[in-house]
């Protein structure tokens, strides 16, 4: 095992996790990370160099609490088991001199770095410095994932400690100077152009990677120059060619342009001639319109005449209608006095019939006296006769007298048969009346029946099906069989229903009981196997549980809150219940209130129930079979479902047997209302006999006395009616007087009506004569006012002509404002300045020196739309036949010319300027050996390493793919130590590079590594390894540090140093030699 030459320091991460004791006095603390203090420096043979880290602090920074490391100037050698924290250090150093978090290759934002559970991580980083240490430290928010800067206690920003690194030659994205352990592989993956930069910031002093880069920036213009000089010349060539291909199509454009500016003449003209011919047009318009307007005015002068002759015939017709109504009303009077006249002679006529059938009614009336008359003599004799032939009647009193104490007797005998009748329809009608009540009473039973069997319908259908099959085929069975529980148990509270659905499962509740395993199978077989039926079935055991004593009495629990065991909770038929006792043990387990779930804990211990229901909730107590220990779980009670509907079936069969003993009763009622019946009856034709009896002989007793009175009573008719005379032939006299009065004065009323019936005739006559002239006057005022009308539609159909005229005339006049501002526009005219008499335009002159020009005027064009549109077609044409030019041809073919000699004068700069730019960097070019392909291309030189492992093999090229990870790291460790010796950068950091060595290697690039980073004047140097190989060779200028954790860590402010390096001497000086 290796020491340390000189100084250890042992920082402690935090301590796995592991299983706490039992006894509670040994109990550790809580799991921190610890660091022992260093050990005293020794004098070192050599200074720090500027740049060389002094201390590093951490706090809640990965997997430390708090630690302070100190390493020494030259190798520092940090060493410890995998999973202890020694790669935190290396990541605290790049962190705390503001490397990227993506770099270290663990996580890409720097709150990840805190340690787990801690809201802020702190980092500080002491820098030798011959002025004066600096002092880098950085805090760490892991909430909003930010870094907060000090430099000396002072805050500050990260481009300030960029900075401050920077200048201090420190570069920890750099490979060459900081070899973290995820990336240690990275290394042989950088390309020969990213080593060579890498290498040269490494080693090189500061001019010469900004040299490399300045060369670089020279040769990318040198190639921008020869690439404008090249594009130039390509361009200049292009624009000569096209200039002489596009002369000819100059030529073209301007035979185009002659085209177009005869039709540029055309379409001024064409406004001109259209204003023309609409002007025209509107004069004609114009004439016209006055024209109609003239013939309207004579119409409106012809009308006046007719309207006042309508007018006159108006009023001679209103002077008619007043004298016509003026007879009306003379003739309605006439009629008025006519009609009375006939009303009084009708009257008379009526009086004349009223004493005409007066003296008729008197003579029918003295027929009628005589023939009663007659009528009452011959009944008076009749009766007399039968007095005479009439026996005399006998003494009949003591038989009436005996037949009415019969019917008294047979009287009180209906009346206390009657009252028994009543009697019995009083109770008939109570025993209906409890009958209903019953019914009713049965009917809610069934209805909350149905409730049930609903829910198990739809909950389970098959279920349902089957009890159906069961109630109609219970005659297969030899012993009982219930019905599905849910349906059989009968809950006393529905508040407990819970208690019970919690307790049974949901397939027994469901399940048919059996007593007879014979009677099971014949139903299993009816319903699952021949119906498809999926329904389940129990047997209730043979010996009953129903009626079982608990091994507790309930008064002994009452004192825990208990109340009641779940047997006591619900009724159910005796097989039903007997297999729950036998299979859930309902009569062992009790049901508390909230006062049992507050002391939950005591009844578990005390009691030892195995179940246990409180208010809301089931607790399950189980003993362990290996510890002996009460193990407990509890469940929320799930809501009652099924048997929250309450039947009470004893109460149903005892309903059941009350309406028996009704419908018993109810036959008994009606047979004595039968017999009462039958009695009444019988009774009821005896007394109509007695009655009958009784008749017949008040009959024979009254018939003397009733002839009697009756001849009695017809002789005083007969002298009323004998004494009533009248004399008719004085009522034919006075009636006959009245008449011929009646007569003369009908007479009379008739000369009268006369006379105004001529009268009221005359009238009528001038009426209507009243009456033609009216209408002869109306049908010349309705020939006049047709001819009105007819002169009026002529009049409006004129009028409207008119108006349509005018309004043509406007639009027209309108049009041709129009017209002329289009005109005016298109010959580019002033509203105030008048047309010129010739309007010429001049053909451009082509530039080759021909001149083409042709005055036009307006003069010499057609004057009419068809020949000017005919010509714009063939003109028009004939410019589309130039196709392909663009009408900018000739100033482009001009600027094409120019842009050609400016090419040319520029051409020849360019190819001075890069002559003299050639000539520079020739200048500054140096002998360097390198690899690269094109001695000019200074962007893709690079460093290649070439290594060989065997001797009989060739040197190959460094490669990700090639040599094997041992084979890369050795290299890679090589090369560093290399750049070591050219001490450019204050501190080397290389993490578990000898990973996969093998042991030779290993210790060969070990005794490398100490050779060479202990040397005088070398940067310092740490290499981070979890194991070391034995007997290594070690020197004095080295730092061990030893990285420990575990459990038994001691606190940072509880280390001893002093006393531990006591009892280390004690132990080494007791030693045996």
């Amino acid at each position: 095992m290796a020491t340390p030459s000189k100084k250890t320091s042992t920082p402690s991460p935090q301590p796995s996790k592991r299983a706490l004791p039992r006894d509670p006095s040994s109990e550790v603390p809580s799991k921190r990370k610890n660091s022992a203090p260093q050990l005293p420096l020794l004098q070192s043979s050599g200074p720090f160099v500027e740049g060389s880290i002094v201390r590093i602090s951490m706090e809640n920074f990965l997997t430390y609490d708090i630690c302070e490391v100190s390493p020494g100037p030259h190798l520092n050698m940090i060493v410890g088991a995998n999973g202890t924290g020694k790669s935190s250090i290396v990541c605290a150093i790049c962190l705390g001199l503001a490397g990227k978090p993506a770099f270290m290759g663990r996580a890409d934002k720097v709150g990840f770095f805190v340690k787990r559970g801690c809201s802020r991580g702190m980092v500080e980083i002491e820098l030798f410095r011959a002025s004066g240490n600096l002092v880098i430290t950085r805090e760490i928010d892991v909430a909003k994932n930010q870094s907060f800067w000090f430099i000396n206690k002072k805050s500050t920003t990260q481009k300030i400690v960029e900075e401050k690194v920077a200048a201090l030659n420190i570069q920890v994205g750099n490979l060459c100077q900081f070899l973290p352990q995820d990336k240690v592989g990275e290394f042989a993956k950088l390309s020969k152009i990213e080593l060579l930069e890498a290498t040269e910031k490494s080693i090189g002093p500061p001019e010469m990677h900004k040299y490399h880069c300045e060369l670089k920036n020279l040769r990318e213009k040198e190639k921008q120059l020869e690439t404008s000089c090249k594009e130039k010349t390509e361009y200049l060539q292009k624009m000569v060619q096209r200039n002489e291909r596009y002369k000819q199509d100059v030529e073209r454009f301007y035979e185009r342009k002659r085209h177009l500016d005869l039709i540029e003449m055309l379409e001024a003209k064409r406004p001109w001639v259209e204003y023309e011919n609409v002007r025209q047009e509107y004069e004609e318009v114009k004439l016209v319109r006055d024209r109609v307007k003239e013939e309207v005015r004579k119409l409106k002068e012809g009308q006046i005449p007719v309207t006042c002759r309508i007018e006159e015939m108006e009023n001679e017709r209103h002077n008619l209608e007043a004298r016509i109504k003026e007879k009306a009303t003379d003739i309605k009077e006439a009629s008025q006095k006519c009609k009375q006249k006939q009303d009084v002679i009708e009257r008379k006529d009526k009086h004349i019939e009223e004493l005409q059938q007066a003296l008729i009614v008197k003579q029918n009336e003295e027929l009628d006296r005589q023939r009663r008359i007659g009528n009452t003599r011959k009944m008076i004799e009749d009766l007399q006769n039968e007095l005479k032939t009439t026996e005399n009647c006998e003494n009949l009193q003591p038989q009436i007298d005996a037949i009415t104490n019969d019917l008294r007797r047979i009287q009180d005998e209906k009346a206390l048969c009657e009252g028994e009748i009543i009697d019995k329809r009083r109770e008939r009608e109570t025993l209906e009346k409890e009958k209903k009540s019953v019914d009713d009473h049965i009917v809610r039973f069934d209805n909350l029946m149905n409730q049930k069997e609903d829910k198990l319908r739809q909950r389970f259908r098959d279920t349902y099906d089957a009890v159906l099959w069961l109630r109609n085929n219970r005659d297969k069975f030899k012993q009982r069989v219930c019905e599905p529980i849910m349906l059989t148990i009968n809950m006393k509270d529905n508040k407990n229903a819970k208690y019970i659905e919690n307790h049974i499962p949901s397939n027994d509740l469901r399940a048919f009981v059996f007593e007879s395993q014979e009677d099971m199978e014949v139903f299993l077989k009816e319903v699952r196997d021949n119906k498809k039926l999926r329904v389940n079935a129990v047997i209730a055991p043979k010996s009953s549980y129903a009626d079982k004593a608990p091994s507790r009495s309930l008064n002994e629990l009452k004192q825990y809150g208990f109340f009641s065991y779940l047997r006591e909770l619900f009724d159910a038929p005796d097989p039903v219940m007997s297999y729950l006792c036998c299979q859930y043990h309902i009569h062992e387990v009790p049901v508390g209130t909230e006062k049992t779930r507050e002391r939950i804990e005591r009844v578990i211990q005390e009691t030892r129930l195995k179940q246990i229901y409180t208010a809301e909730e089931k607790y399950v107590v189980k003993t362990s079979f290996y510890s002996n220990k009460v193990i407990s779980s509890n469940t929320s009670l799930k809501v009652a479902q099924f048997l929250t509907v309450t039947v009470d079936l004893e109460q149903r069969r005892h309903l059941e047997e009350q309406l028996k003993e009704i419908h018993r009763k109810l036959q008994a009622v009606d047979s004595g209302l039968i017999a009462l019946r039958e009695t009444s009856k019988h009774l009821e034709h005896k007394d109509n006999e007695l009655r009958q009896k009784k008749k017949e002989l008040l009959e024979r007793k009254t018939k003397k006395r009733q002839l009697e009175q009756k001849i009695s009573s017809k002789l005083g008719s007969l002298k009323l009616m004998e004494q009533d005379t009248c004399n008719l032939e004085e009522e034919e006299r006075k009636a006959s007087t009245k008449i011929k009065e009646i007569n003369v004065q009908k007479a009379k009323l008739v000369t009268e009506l006369t006379n105004l019936i001529k009268i009221c005739t005359s009238l009528h006559i001038q009426k209507v004569d009243l009456i033609l002239q009216n209408t002869t006057v109306i049908s010349e005022k309705n020939k006049l006012e047709s001819d009105y009308m007819a002169a009026s539609s002529q009049l409006r159909l004129t009028e409207q002509h008119f108006i349509e005229l005018d309004e043509n005339r406007q639009r027209l006049l309108q049009k041709c404002k129009e017209l002329m501002k289009r005109a005016r526009q298109v010959c580019n005219l002033g509203a105030e300045q008048t047309l010129p008499q010739e309007y010429q335009t001049q053909v451009p002159t082509i530039p080759n020196g021909h001149n083409s020009s042709l005055p036009m005027v307006f003069q010499d064009l057609p004057n009419t739309l068809d020949e000017i549109d005919a010509l714009l077609t063939e003109e028009r044409s004939r410019a589309s036949c130039f196709t392909g030019l663009n009408p900018t041809i000739v100033q482009e073919y001009t600027k094409r010319e120019e842009e050609i000699e400016q090419l040319t004068e520029e051409l020849k700069g360019k190819k001075v300027e890069l002559d003299q730019y050639r000539e520079n960097i020739s200048q500054c070019a140096g002998e360097v050996d390198l690899h690269t392909e094109n001695e000019e291309d200074y962007d893709k030189y690079g460093i290649r390493i070439r290594v060989k492992f065997r001797s009989s093999t060739q040197l190959h090229e460094l490669t990700p793919h090639h040599q094997s990870g041992g084979e890369r790291s050795v290299s890679t460790m090589l090369y560093l130590m290399a750049l070591q010796e050219l001490n450019r950068c204050p501190f080397r950091v290389v993490d578990e590079i000898n990973q996969g060595m093998d042991p030779i290697n290993e210790r060969r690039v070990f005794e490398m590594v100490v050779n060479t980073a202990c040397k005088e004047n070398t940067s310092q140097y740490f290499f981070i390894t979890p194991k070391l190989l034995q007997n290594l060779p070690y020197s004095e200028k080295m730092t061990v540090l030893f990285v420990y954790n575990g459990p038994h860590m001691l606190e940072p402010n509880t280390w001893n140093l002093k006393a531990f390096q006591r009892r280390r001497r004690r132990i080494t000086f007791t030693q045996p030699s």
